[in-house]
């Protein structure tokens, strides 16, 4: 089936911005109960001195709790290159399912090989609670929500449809920051223009959730725009710019752009729904760095 935003429901979003890797995590309340969806958490990392910590992800739990919310719903895009998720530690306080695309599996192939994981890494996506394929439907509350398949910056990347308003992980940025590199491995540049033009053939009025901002030319952090501001002013791909115009422009960016600073611990941990690797006999724990992989 295809999925339709619904504008006579229109959650109650709360971003949640972190600083440190420019995400914005959401809260999503059904409006006609108190059950809610977490969208894209963040779990911190001090890279330099190996330190995890849980500042960004208690904020969301202190709001929830705060509010009398029940998390129904703990919803990753995708696997993300540039911070760890924290869906874990926020399902271990509040509950709810952990939600992802079904081409995790592309994914965790892929990336069990770069890290070595070896056989005992499942890549069957059986870590995460919830494969949505595309069109897939599921419940916050009375709100039906909808799982839209829009990979090209990764294979497993999903648009999600509540009511009015569509979360769209790192397929499109706000219409002065264009759109997401598709140059990691698996992502494609023509892949991620068809997937674009999926959101853009929302109704005008949706409104459009951002997983990033960087305040391009000193503006403020931004997060929220609509379908058909992105139609009008998107700098990569409104004003009807040609499949063909926007992949030369794509690869020719994705070709300036360095690494994620976080890459290498994000997708060890997200491929496996953001559970960190276990500790040894000392009740330490590593994570790997695969020199000339990536």
């Amino acid at each position: 089936m295809s999925c339709k935003a619904d504008l006579t429901v229109k959650p109650e979003v709360t971003p949640f911005f972190d600083p440190a890797t420019n995400t914005i995590s959401y809260v999503v309340k059904d409006p006609g109960s108190d059950a809610c969806a977490v969208v894209d958490s963040v779990m911190d990392i001090d890279y330099a001195a190996g330190r995890i910590s849980y500042e960004s992800a208690d904020a969301i739990i202190a709001f929830v709790r705060d509010r009398g919310l029940k998390v129904e719903w703990l919803i990753e895009t995708h696997v993300h290159a540039d911070h760890l998720s924290g869906a874990p530690y926020i399902q271990a306080a509040l509950g709810g399912r952990i939600g992802i695309g079904s081409q995790i599996t592309v994914v965790q192939e892929t990336f069990g090989k770069v890290f070595n994981e070896g056989t005992e890494f499942q890549r069957d996506g059986s870590q995460f609670d919830r494969l949505f394929e595309d069109g897939d439907t599921y419940q916050v509350g009375g709100m039906t929500a909808c799982a839209i398949h829009t990979p090209g910056h990764t294979p497993a990347c999903m648009t999600h449809v509540m009511g009015d308003a569509a979360f769209v992980g790192d397929t499109l940025f706000m219409p002065d920051g264009g759109s997401a590199r598709a140059d990691f491995p698996g992502g494609d540049a023509g892949t991620l223009y068809d997937s674009i033009q999926k959101v853009l053939a929302l109704p005008r009025e949706t409104r459009l959730f951002m997983c990033h901002d960087y305040g391009p030319n000193g503006r403020d952090i931004a997060w929220e725009t609509t379908v058909g501001e992105q139609q009008d002013h998107n700098i990569h791909v409104g004003k009807r710019r040609t499949r063909d115009a926007f992949i030369a422009m794509r690869e020719a960016r994705d070709a300036t752009l360095k690494m994620p600073t976080l890459i290498i611990p994000s997708l060890q941990v997200n491929m496996k729904a953001g559970e960190l690797p276990s500790e040894d006999e000392s009740g330490k724990r590593f994570l790997k760095v695969p020199l000339g992989a990536l």
